[in-house]
């Protein structure tokens, strides 16, 4: 199973995403409501990928994936965003965003950049067969 990390501060939007990995080889190994905690779970958790909001209280989605990505370079967080704010998602993208999902969530969309970031094919199984000796990331 491939761990996700849900970050968003609108319980809603949260639930839209937890409802689009419902299906497929992933669990919702955690959900943060802003990048204090974003970060703090990651560190414990260290998801397969992270959907990060960008505009959240406390701390914001960008400053959130600086954080992460200092912590692991290989960090694949993938940005949430509302129509409009394509100057975020360019430094959000500069700061170590593997791609962007644009609100409202199109559920196939997201399969499709989650598909890309991670290496898996349509039926969402990994392109490339897993090694067997030790972590397959």
């Amino acid at each position: 199973m491939l761990k996700i990390l849900v970050v968003d501060d609108a319980i809603f939007m949260r639930s839209m995403i937890r409802d689009i990995f419902a299906r497929g080889p992933f669990v919702i190994a955690g959900e943060a409501e802003n990048g204090v905690q974003a970060v703090r779970l990651y560190q414990d958790l260290r998801p397969d990928l992270t959907t990060m909001d960008i505009v959240m209280p406390q701390m914001d989605g960008i400053s959130a994936l600086r954080e992460i990505i200092r912590i692991d370079p290989a960090a694949k967080v993938v940005m949430c965003s509302a129509l409009g704010q394509e100057a975020l998602i360019a430094e959000a993208i500069e700061a170590g965003a593997r791609d962007f999902i644009v609100k409202p969530f199109q559920p196939g969309r997201v399969l499709k950049v989650v598909q890309s970031v991670l290496g898996l094919d349509e039926r969402l199984q990994p392109l490339v067969p897993p090694t067997h000796s030790g972590d397959a990331r």
